[in-house]
């Protein structure tokens, strides 16, 4: 039998450790984007806490599916120490490719935007999810993991020890681990390069636990201490309303969808790279 999925059992640690991260903070003489300002706080609370009820919306249809996957499976995996580590691995790739699609096709990144829309980088901003993962779907990608023989129980717990490691590189506390680390693992240094609108370091490190698939796929970028990471969005958002952070991006494409003219112009609403949505967009409106 697997373990329980692990995250609700770390809400208590997530407030002690935010307590404390807050409280050294204020202790620091110079100010900096890890300060916690109140309105930003508890818009990331509710974004955490919204991403807890949208998730048990969903987890009826995602756990259909993994069942109907696990009952169709191609071999069954009983967890050891090494099929573990085969878990882990594929896991971390599902999560990779995930991160990655969410950043790379604005349907996805849609739900995923609101975990960059603050300035602020504290272990707080690590809660900021996602309310709209049962409208893109994206926890389609674990699947594959129960067909080829994994049993669904095994793979929520893994979801949820990958979730947990994220929380503590959301920091500006830590500045570099030892370097054997820092080339295998997901670190804050590699975590804030990903969090960064800096043009250098844009879609970057899309890693969860592992920075190796970055590194093996051409997506890594070391943090640059002559180039401080600058944090939130490439247009800013400029509010802290959870309704707002939450669905301003999808909003914006049905704006789109109802301006833009041309059938493929409002497909492409749905497709296009984030990172080309400006030019993107100004073609289509002097097009219409």
């Amino acid at each position: 039998m697997a373990p329980p999925y692990p995250v609700p059992y770390a809400i208590p640690l997530f407030l002690l450790t935010m307590l404390a991260e807050a409280w050294l903070l204020s202790r620091a003489r110079t100010r900096s984007a890890a300060q916690y300002e109140k309105r930003d706080w508890f818009a990331s609370m509710c974004m955490g806490v919204g991403s807890l009820v949208a998730g048990a919306i969903v987890a009826p249809l995602f756990h259909g599916l993994m069942n109907f996957a696990y009952a169709h499976r191609l071999s069954t995996i009983e967890v050891t120490p090494l099929t573990y580590l085969l878990l882990f691995a594929g896991e971390d790739f599902a999560y990779y490719w995930l991160h990655r699609l969410s950043h790379e096709r604005r349907f996805w990144w849609a739900s995923h935007v609101n975990h960059h829309s603050s300035e602020r980088y504290n272990l707080g901003t690590a809660l900021r999810q996602t309310w709209t993962a049962p409208l893109s779907a994206t926890w389609i990608m674990w699947v594959p993991l129960a067909w080829i023989g994994f049993a669904p129980e095994w793979v929520y717990f893994q979801m949820g020890v990958s979730l947990l490691y994220q929380y503590w590189i959301h920091t500006e506390l830590i500045v570099r681990m030892p370097r054997w680390f820092e080339w295998l693992f997901n670190t804050p240094s590699h975590h804030r390069v990903h969090h960064g609108r800096n043009d250098r370091y844009l879609d970057k490190n899309y890693g969860g636990i592992l920075i190796v698939w970055d590194r093996i796929l051409g997506t890594f970028a070391p943090e640059d201490a002559d180039e401080p990471v600058e944090y939130g969005l490439v247009h800013p958002l400029g509010s802290t309303n959870p309704l707002w952070v939450a669905m301003h991006e999808w909003v914006a494409i049905a704006r789109d969808v109802v301006q833009f003219r041309r059938v493929r112009d409002k497909l492409r609403a749905l497709w296009v790279r984030p990172a080309d949505y400006d030019d993107f967009r100004a073609q289509a409106l002097r097009e219409k």
